[in-house]
Formats: structure tokens, C-alpha cells, sequence
């Protein structure tokens, strides 16, 4: 048996943070690797040490074997840890560590292949009398004479897939070739392989997954399961552990099944076996996940084992110290993804600069986050800023205390999931258990409303009163730090008019003595009390109910308030704003010209100079945050000009396509 004394970290993000903080703990040194994008990021800054390894593109860093290899080498490390994405699951990896005399914090290359490809996979499984889907496999041109062989609606996925990437449902056979190839190109962007096939998409499905733990002596044990059917484009945001739907005979028998499968397959660290559950609780193998996931807190919060130290200790030699009658689930435990992302405009992911950060903190709640501070989010990675995790005895209590977190998670200057994620767990339909892998595409326009409801009354007059009587205050402080030194000049002035969104809201201070004040807005007088004030966040009651406000300014002078977890951007309107060009006109001209929606890289152009389109034709499509985003045509035209081409990387503020309407 080996003893790691360090390890490097094949990975950056929150993952990168995770795993630094088990190896501290079980005295082994970190070495981060880092790209040109991430000098700064916090597991560089975390790590024993750092290197350097290529420029932005992830095929010259955080994808480049040789590269990664290289740096374990130079730096002395002892051990690999591939966290999760990127090249967790690559055998070319393994390999390459083989040859270096690296071990490989994972499972050996059989497993990984086998259980690598779904086609196998099911193959394989189908062996063991595990009951799965069936399917048919081929190139796009086969799968479309195969797919007459099922009933709709069905499943369209990457072989090599993972992570909701390289998935599409289909409920006919409209625009099957189209789907077929599109998921092939995005399996051969994201996984270098653009092997797919077809399965029987179960409607109304459970997502249901069970953890497993193996070593190199024989010996697997599940340390039950996930519940992650709350999801969106197909990735889970909400997961948790017990499954309130799995009866104690399910559970068990799911259970066995991870078990029989990681042993026959001769599995030897932390791994997945997901599974689908339908209404009357029958199973099928869906696909088995070679890596710690990105869910993994949710076992360990619920099991108490470290589910990283464990794939450590296995990856020495040393035999499980876990045994399955003595593993059980110990309360409830909720996870909630934290997505840079606009849940009221399709998910769509929102790079940008924060001006705010602050996470929850208390007993039972924890934060795997790839920031401690105010930073930039990059269109050049998956959109997640952390995980927040939430302990209670029960569902019931898991579900408050998750809300109230959510509350006192303040992500300022750009657009979170928060708000939504907040509602989703006040859905009666989800406290209810209600849910399905449906649940976000059936109920998602409710909760948006929801949403809409709190800030067009409540929301919005609270959100104005509280950045007057944040101005109000500002010069009580006694050192003001350089945010506030930056914001321009502020005037102690008695009456206010701030933007929101189109909507102007004027208000006037009548009255004021000692901590209370009173206002007049839209012709009603409010009356406040101010309880706390200090930088970034004050207390007050109004309408009879006490809140708490976060309050920052970004470069542009524009203003950030978030009240019970809803965020709200307000401009002054009596005060110039020196970073707005009064003088310029709309984003794009009448004529039909198209920009990128986020920073990202173009890769297919499917239109030519000159040629005609109509409403809703594909022009391009710009990949960004690990997601693709198709271009389209708004009307009938002609295109005059093209700016771009594949492989471009391209900013919001450039004109992509320039269509000419005819006359």
C-alpha cells in the first residue's frame, strides 16, 4: 500500500475546492492546475501550488493529457484526482498516468470503457438481468430507418455521454434527421465521440441514482441513494437523499442492483448507477457514472462518510473500511445547484461580473463553491457558481431551512437562479413530491410568475424604499470603502426617482426622526424603521413585516437590491450616469442585424452571402457554457454579409449576421 504526500488536481472549480480540503485534512499537499482564464480563480489560491498550463481554450488546458501529465510529473505528485467533467472519465488519462507512475484517483480503464460507452454499458447490464429500456444504436442515416421500430416518444443520446450533454426527446417523427445529427455533432464536440442511439423514453420518469464505493480487494458497498428527477435541459439543480418517492423494498432492491453491477464490472473507487423509476416504482438501468459526482454532498451528508477521502484511501491499496450493514441514512439532505443563468428566459446562461457575493452559513448548511468573493463568470465554463447543501431531520425541515438559505444567498451584478430555485421548493406540487424529470418544463411558467408577482407589488415598492433609505444613510458610516468612493456623486436629497426596468418610481421623504422615517410614494405615505445598517446590507420594517436587504453598485453605477432572495436593479434616474451613452440608439438596426446572445465560440455557419432566408431559418450557432445556441432568422431576407466564421470567438457586442428585408 502507497502513501499519497501529494496530489495534483486535474480539475479547477468547486470540485478542485472540494477535493483540496479532504487532502488537507488527511495531510496530503494539493498542486492546481490553471489556465490563462483562471490565474485568479480560488483553487489556485487554495492549493499547496499552482501551475500554469495553457491558454483559455480547453483543449490547450484543463483537456490536454499531455499537459496534465507533465505537471504532475514536474511538481513531484504522488496521485491524480480527476474530479468530475473534463477528463474524468477519459481512459487516455489513465493511461497516460500508468505510464508516468501516477496513480489514478478513479476507476481502472475496463470499467471506465465499458461503463463509458452507454451502448456497452447496456449491453453489458442487459447480462445481468437488470431490467433497462430497450433501443436500437447506429450512425444518424441508420437510426432513422431503425427508429420506425419504436413507439414515440423517444430518447435521442450520446453514447459517451453524460451530464444532460448530447440528450434530446423527441415526441414524433418531425425533424427526426435533423435531431439525430445535431446530437451526433454535439456528442463529437463535448466527448470526441459521435456515436448515439435510441431508447424508449419512459414518460412521467423518476431520476433516481444510487452511490457506490468500491476498492482493488473485491469489496462494493451503495451508500443508497438520490433523488434527482428536478432538472432542466436535462441537468439536475435540486437533488436529495432519502428519495421521498422509494419504498424500503425499492430501495433495496435498487440497492443490490448498483452493487451487482459494480462488481461485475470490477469496480474499485466512488461511482453512479442511475436509474429510472416509473409510477409504479419498476426500475431500468440507465447508465453508470465512472467518477465522484457533482451531487455527492448529498450522501455525504446524510451517510456522514467522505466520500473523497474514501476514494483516496482506496486509490493507496487499502481495503474499504465501510460495510454495508453498517451504512444508513441519517435525516434529510437537499441540494440546490447555484447557476449563473436567467430561469425566466429559458435557462439561458448570464456570464458577467458579480458586484455582490455572500453565501448562507449556520449548522446544517453547507457551500461547495468555486468562490469566496465577487468575480467575474465566464462564458468559457459550465455555469455553476457552487452547490449549496442543507441538512434538517426531516423532508419538511430540509425544505425550510433550504428556502431560508436561499434567502441569505446574495449573487449580485449577475442573473441567478436563486429566485427560481427558491419558489420551486415553495411549489406545492413539489413539497408534495409530486415531481417528475417533467417537473421544471410542467411547472416552470408558474414559478416564473410567481416570481413576477413578488416584484411587480411588494417586492418592487420594498426594493425602492430600501435604496433610498440606503442613500439616506451612506453618509452615517464612518469609513466608506472604495466601492461607494467610486459610485460617483450622491446627494443627501429628500426626493428620489429610480428606473426599474421601463417603469420610473418616484418617491419623496416627508418625515424623519431618529430611526424612522416616513415616504411618499405613488401618492400613499409608507413609513419605515430602520433596525441595522452597515456596507452591503441593512434591516428595516415596513408593512408591518421586518426585511433584510443586500445593496451593491456595479462599474456602471447600476444598483442591486435583493430582498427574500429576489434580486432587483434599479437606476438613478435624478442623478447622471457617466458609463450610459444617452446618444446611442437601439442594440440592432431595423434592418434585421443578429448578435450573439453571451460570449462564446461560433461553431457551425450555416448560411452563405446572398443567401435567402425565412422566419425562424438556423444561421448559427454559438457554443457557450457548455451549451449550444441556435441563431435564427426573425423574419424573411436576404443575407448581405456574414462577420463570422467557425471556430470565431465572439462578444454580444458584435454583429454576427446582417439580413436585408426585401422589399
Amino acid at each position: 500500500m502507497k502513501s499519497f504526500k501529494k496530489i495534483l488536481i486535474a480539475n479547477r472549480g468547486e470540485i478542485a475546492v472540494r477535493i483540496m480540503k479532504t487532502a488537507r485534512k488527511m495531510g496530503i499537499k494539493t498542486v492546481a492546475i490553471y489556465s490563462d482564464a483562471d490565474q485568479d480563480a480560488l483553487h489556485t489560491k487554495l492549493a499547496d501550488e499552482a501551475l500554469h498550463i495553457g491558454g483559455a481554450e480547453l483543449s490547450d488546458s484543463y483537456l490536454n493529457v499531455e499537459k496534465i501529465v507533465q505537471a504532475a510529473l514536474m511538481s513531484g505528485c504522488d496521485a491524480l484526482h480527476p474530479g468530475y467533467g473534463f477528463l474524468s472519465e477519459s481512459a487516455l488519462l489513465v493511461d497516460a498516468c500508468d505510464r508516468a507512475g501516477i496513480v489514478f484517483i478513479g476507476p481502472g480503464t475496463r470499467a471506465m470503457k465499458l461503463m463509458g460507452n452507454k451502448i456497452e454499458a447496456r449491453a453489458f447490464v442487459k447480462k445481468l438481468n437488470v431490467p433497462m429500456t430497450e433501443g436500437v444504436t447506429g450512425t444518424p442515416s441508420e437510426l432513422v430507418k431503425k427508429a420506425t421500430s419504436l413507439e414515440y416518444p423517444i430518447l435521442i443520446k450520446a453514447a459517451a455521454g453524460g451530464g444532460g450533454k448530447g440528450m434530446r426527446i423527441l415526441h414524433d417523427a418531425k425533424n427526426l434527421k435533423e435531431t439525430l445529427e445535431a446530437t451526433s455533432r454535439e456528442a463529437k464536440n463535448y466527448f470526441g465521440d459521435g456515436a448515439i442511439y435510441i431508447e424508449k423514453y419512459i414518460e412521467e420518469p423518476r431520476h433516481i441514482e444510487i452511490q457506490v464505493m468500491g476498492d482493488h480487494h473485491g469489496n462494493v458497498v451503495h451508500l443508497f441513494e438520490r433523488e434527482c428527477s428536478i432538472q432542466r435541459r436535462y441537468q439536475k439543480i435540486i437533488e436529495e437523499s432519502p428519495s421521498p418517492t422509494l419504498t424500503p423494498a425499492v430501495r433495496k432492491k435498487m440497492g443490490e442492483a448498483a452493487v451487482a453491477i459494480a462488481k461485475a464490472v470490477g469496480y474499485n473507487s466512488a461511482g453512479t448507477v442511475e436509474f429510472l423509476v416509473d409510477r409504479k416504482l419498476n426500475f431500468y438501468f440507465l447508465e453508470m457514472n465512472t467518477r465522484i459526482q457533482v451531487e455527492h454532498p448529498v450522501t455525504e451528508m446524510v451517510t456522514g462518510v467522505d466520500l473523497v477521502e474514501e476514494q483516496i484511501r482506496v486509490a493507496q491499496g487499502q481495503p474499504l473500511r465501510l460495510q454495508q450493514k453498517d451504512l444508513k441514512q441519517n435525516g434529510h439532505a437537499i441540494e440546490c445547484r447555484i447557476y449563473a443563468e436567467d430561469a425566466e428566459n429559458e435557462f439561458m446562461p448570464a456570464p458577467g461580473k458579480m458586484s455582490f457575493y455572500q453565501e448562507p452559513f449556520g449548522d446544517g448548511i453547507r457551500v461547495d463553491s468555486s468562490t469566496d468573493q465577487a468575480v467575474e463568470v465566464q462564458s468559457l465554463f459550465d455555469p455553476m457558481i457552487s452547490k449549496m447543501v442543507v441538512w434538517g431531520e426531516d423532508r419538511k425541515k430540509a425544505i425550510e431551512k433550504s428556502i431560508l438559505s436561499l434567502q441569505n444567498y446574495v449573487v449580485q451584478g449577475v442573473k441567478t437562479n436563486i429566485p427560481y430555485l427558491k419558489f420551486l421548493l415553495q411549489h406545492p406540487a413539489y413539497q408534495k413530491n409530486l415531481v417528475s424529470t417533467g417537473f421544471c418544463d410542467e411547472h416552470t411558467q408558474e414559478i416564473v410568475d410567481e416570481i413576477n408577482i413578488f416584484r411587480s407589488e411588494k417586492g418592487k415598492e420594498t426594493a425602492a424604499l430600501a435604496l433610498a433609505l440606503y442613500v439616506l444613510n451612506l453618509h452615517r458610516m464612518k469609513e466608506v470603502s472604495n466601492v461607494w468612493k467610486t459610485m460617483g456623486y450622491w446627494r443627501l436629497v429628500s426626493r428620489f426617482s429610480f428606473a426599474l426596468g421601463t417603469e420610473i418610481i418616484s418617491l419623496e421623504l416627508e418625515k424623519q426622526e431618529n430611526s424612522e422615517y416616513e415616504f411618499l410614494l405613488n401618492g400613499k405615505t409608507r413609513k419605515l424603521s430602520l433596525v441595522k445598517f452597515s456596507q452591503y446590507k441593512m434591516e428595516f420594517s415596513i408593512f408591518q413585516e421586518t426585511f433584510t436587504a443586500y445593496l451593491s453598485v456595479d462599474e456602471k453605477n447600476h444598483h442591486y437590491i435583493t430582498i427574500q432572495g429576489v434580486s432587483f436593479l434599479l437606476d438613478r434616474t435624478d442623478l447622471l450616469n457617466e458609463f450610459e451613452d444617452y446618444s446611442a440608439g437601439d442594440h440592432a438596426s431595423g434592418n434585421g442585424s443578429l448578435f450573439a446572445p453571451m460570449p462564446g465560440k461560433v461553431i457551425k455557419v450555416h448560411v452563405n452571402e446572398g443567401d435567402e432566408v425565412h422566419r425562424g431559418s438556423l444561421l448559427l450557432v454559438v457554443e457557450a457554457m457548455k451549451m449550444e445556441n441556435n441563431i435564427v432568422a426573425t423574419q424573411d431576407a436576404i443575407v448581405e454579409k456574414v462577420n463570422v466564421k467557425e471556430g470565431d470567438r465572439v462578444d454580444t457586442d458584435l454583429q454576427l449576421v446582417l439580413l436585408k428585408t426585401e422589399e
